[in-house]
Formats: C-alpha cells, structure tokens, sequence
C-alpha cells in the first residue's frame, strides 16, 4: 500500500514537472509577496536536490535570483534586492516558495522555478505585476469666479499605475447642499480630470473634492469656488481707488506743508542779510596828510571852527525846540528852511547857516 502511494506522489510530481504551473499574482507596493513553488523532490535523496529561482524583466532580460545547490544557498542579488528577496519556507521538506517584501516596482516581471532531483524537473512560473496607488493629485482652478462665467477645474496625480480614473464631487458643507456637482457641469471625457462649470451662479460656490482612484488605492485633493458679483467687484474696486487717491492728497498736502515752512525758515535767514535802498550810507572821514607845520594849524583851527559851528548849530536846535512852545502872551514865532532842498523832500539834517529867524507878528 505503502509502494502505490509512492508511485502516485511521483506520477503527479512527473506531470506536474512535464507540463508546468502558471500564476498570476498582482500587489501593491510596500507590500509583501510570496510567490509559490511546492515539490517532491527532494523526500527521496536531499544531496542531489537543485532550486532555482529566475527572474524576466519586462524588457525581456533574464537573470538568476536565488539557487539552492550542494546544499548551500547561492544569491545574485542586487543592492535594491539585498534584504528583501528570500526562501520563504523549508525549501528542503516541498516548500521552494520565494518571498519579497517590502514590494518595489522594479520587481515586476515573470518569475520562474526550476527544482530538480535525480534527473527529474518540476517547474513553476509566476506573473508578479506591482501596483503603485496614484500620487496625490493636484487641483487647480481656472477662469473668472464672477457670476454668468465659465470655471474649468483641473486634476490630475503625477504617477501611479494606469489607468487611474478621476472622480470630481461637492463636499457637503451645510445642510440642505447638494453632493453632485451643479446642473450645468460637463466631464471632459478625453480628459476625465478636467470639469467645466458652465454659467456661475452664487449657489455654485462651494468646496469641491476630485479622487484619483486605481487598482492598488485612491487619493484626493479639494478646491473651493467662491462665485462674486460683478456689483460687488466694481465696489471694491473703487474703494481701492478712493483709497490710493486720498492717500496721494493727504503726501500731496503734507509736501505742500513743509515746502512752505522750509521757504519761511529760508526767508527768516535771510533777512538780516538785506540792504535797505533808502538808508544813508555812513559817511567816511577822510584826513588830509599835512606836509608842513603851518598845514597842520590851518587844520586844527579848521577843525575847531567846524567843532563851534556843529556847537551853535545844536544850540540853535534846543532854541527852536523851546520856542515853538506855546507861551500865553507872546506871538508864535515860525521858523522855516531856506535853500536848494526847500522844494522837494524833508531835509535829513538841518544846518545853521541855513536857518533864519522871521520877523515877529503881533498877536
């Protein structure tokens, strides 16, 4: 009994090694793997067994991962496969599986075992395909956000593993909004992250949300739409304007302000500085050099009449001065000034040659 369960576990290792197994196993990235190959070769005699492990990348180049043989284990690993690639199990009691974590993209392709004993060969052959979920997309907006215009929303994940599809929604911020998007929106079918809101209104405003969604996962990114007036606009722009022309008067009066106090000041300054027109130049004495004795006395006594002329001059004033008071009893005398200036303006200095008393009136 014993004899024909042996002959049947190795008719069915025989087909098994004739014809083969096919698997396709997809994962995403970061994740684990164990890609499997089971026999039953190796029970009988273990020191003749022989695993091997290929790999065929997607360009179509083939090259060995991992071998058992001789009873070591022999690794052509790379430095990204150092670490992560390995006999899953006890490869030596039926179990040569092959296990990569954490998954890369680089490790896709068709995976191949070979296990021999004795001149016998099971093969096995693994399709892995690794999934990348979509990076997080970015959402843009463009167009005008006043009422009666056109908005196209844009989205869109840089990687990812194709064909990543897009989802535009409305996030419900209060009660009552709606979750679809407004009635009048259309999908670019050729650009399934493009969304065209056609004829703002104010109830279009809101928070919109686009997914970007594949295979291995889904990622999202929002953008809000805040729909204006057109009134409104022009408000504030002239409020912008009002604003900027008030600033400019207010700089305008405040230049005007200290120009004028820097003239005053200027003026302040200068003014000492002036030379009146109708002020009498001071008169310079001049001294004539004597060459002989008798020139000096003729000056001295030449200055000394000139010192008793000026002297009865200013006697001749105070007279004045006392008799054109009024005195009860007596008649006013007056008094005027004869010569070559009489005629036209008051005289600057009054002289005693020139002054004559008039003869009295009776009262």
């Amino acid at each position: 009994m014993s004899r024909l369960l042996l002959l049947l576990l190795w008719l069915v290792s025989y087909s098994i090694g004739t014809l083969g197994t096919h698997t396709e196993i997809k994962r995403v990235a970061e994740e684990k793997v164990t890609l499997p190959c089971h026999h039953q070769l190796g029970l009988p005699e273990k020191d003749t067994l022989d695993i091997e492990w290929l790999l065929t990348d997607n360009e179509g180049n083939q090259k060995v991962v991992i071998t058992y043989s001789s009873r070591h284990v022999y690794s052509n690993l790379t430095e990204e496969q150092k670490g992560r690639v390995a006999f899953a199990s006890n490869f030596l009691a039926g179990d040569a599986s092959l296990q990569i974590e954490p998954l890369k993209p680089s490790d896709e392709g068709r995976y191949s075992c070979k296990v021999k004993n004795s001149g016998r060969y099971v093969w096995s052959h693994v399709i892995l395909k690794v999934l990348v979920r979509p990076s997080k997309p970015k959402c843009e907006l463009e167009g005008e956000l006043t009422e009666g215009s056109d908005v196209t929303l844009q989205c869109e994940s840089a990687s990812g593993t194709k064909p990543i599809m897009y989802y535009w929604q409305r996030i419900r911020e209060k009660e009552g909004e709606d979750e679809h998007l407004p009635p009048k929106s259309r999908i670019d079918y050729n650009n399934p992250g493009r969304v065209l809101l056609h004829n703002l209104t104010m109830a279009s405003s809101g928070l919109y949300q686009c997914t970007a969604g594949n295979e291995a996962g889904k990622e999202s990114c929002v953008v809000r739409v805040t729909v204006q007036y057109v009134q409104s606009i022009g408000m504030v722009a002239g409020a912008v304007t009002g604003m900027v022309a008030g600033a400019l008067l207010i700089f305008l009066l405040v230049w005007l302000l200290i120009r004028r106090k820097d003239k005053e000041r200027y003026e302040e300054e200068e003014r000492p500085n002036e030379i009146r027109e109708d002020a009498e130049a001071p008169k310079a004495r001049l001294v004539k050099p004597s060459s002989s004795s008798s020139g000096s006395r003729s000056s001295r006594s030449g200055s000394s009449s000139t010192r008793s002329t000026a002297n009865s001059a200013s006697r001749s004033q105070r007279t004045l001065s006392t008799e054109a008071a009024p005195q009860p009893g007596l008649a006013t005398h007056a008094y005027s000034l004869v010569g070559p200036e009489g005629r036209g303006s008051e005289p600057k200095k009054v002289h005693h040659a020139t002054l004559t008393k008039a003869e009295p009136h009776p009262a």
